[in-house]
């Protein structure tokens, strides 16, 4: 197989990058600092301060507590609650897609690489295979992106989300902000979509063409040989013998004798 290995360095930086992405990705999907709520009311948040996440709706209380959360009381968000809004219920099924399709990425950028520096396979076709990983990196980060615009759209704009009483969250916030876990999961995006990038760019070596055609060298052929042929003619012609200036008269003055 041609050696390729000095051709994908660029490949296997984005592979780093994709992992690194995805790993973020991850992590944002269990933070629940996704939208951090400011409350006045001190009597059950005790800190004043609440957060939303994907999964989780969490704050620090003295009177409430969670098993497992110590003085932080948490009730989970599920799918199919009536109250969930829909960038919730997009950010829990898309950046579970994300992930998945993410891994597929990265695993097609392993597959790749390896064909590459190790020649693995005699006829791989390496560039389809940059080609599909860095397809599925974009669409990860696209699938990952889409919930996160949305659920930082809905904080910017101050929209609030109807808890039902157990949730002890009041009906509304007094401010909120952008939590970690949006700027986390953004950070993992912009790196899968600088991983498909480059692993879309890959191109193979325009190798030098050391044979020449068949209908090529037949013309080649043709070629030399009119030219060899027309050396010869010049040759032929310049070497030829000049004429005799005493066998010109001698033949002049028997004319004039037979005359």
């Amino acid at each position: 197989m041609t050696y390729l290995a000095h051709t994908a360095h660029a490949q296997l930086g984005a592979l780093w990058l994709g992992c690194t992405g995805w790993t973020l990705t991850a992590m944002a999907l269990g933070l629940i600092q996704w939208r951090v709520w400011q409350v006045s009311d001190r009597e059950v948040i005790s800190s004043g301060v609440a957060w939303v996440g994907v999964w989780r709706a969490c704050f620090n209380s003295h009177t409430l507590v969670s098993p497992g959360f110590r003085v932080m009381h948490c009730k989970y968000i599920s799918l199919t609650e009536d109250f969930t809004p829909p960038e919730i219920v997009a950010g829990q099924v898309l950046m579970l897609l994300s992930l998945l399709v993410g891994l597929c990425g990265n695993a097609g950028g392993v597959y790749a690489l390896r064909n590459v520096y190790f020649g693995m396979e005699k006829n791989s076709p390496i560039r389809l295979a940059f080609l599909t990983t860095g397809v599925l990196c974009l669409l990860a980060a696209v699938m990952s992106l889409i919930p996160l615009l949305w659920n930082l759209t809905s904080v910017v704009t101050n929209q609030t989300i109807r808890f039902p009483p157990e949730f002890k969250m009041p009906q509304a916030p007094d401010s909120q902000h952008m939590g970690c876990g949006i700027g986390v999961g953004m950070a993992g995006t912009a790196l899968m979509i600088v991983s498909g990038i480059i692993f879309c760019k890959y191109r193979l070596p325009v190798r030098s063409q050391s044979r020449i055609q068949p209908s090529l060298r037949k013309e080649v052929h043709l070629d030399l040989a009119v030219q060899s042929v027309t050396n010869s003619w010049r040759t032929l012609t310049s070497s030829r013998g000049k004429d005799n200036p005493a066998f010109e008269s001698h033949e002049h003055t028997n004319v004039r004798t037979h005359r």
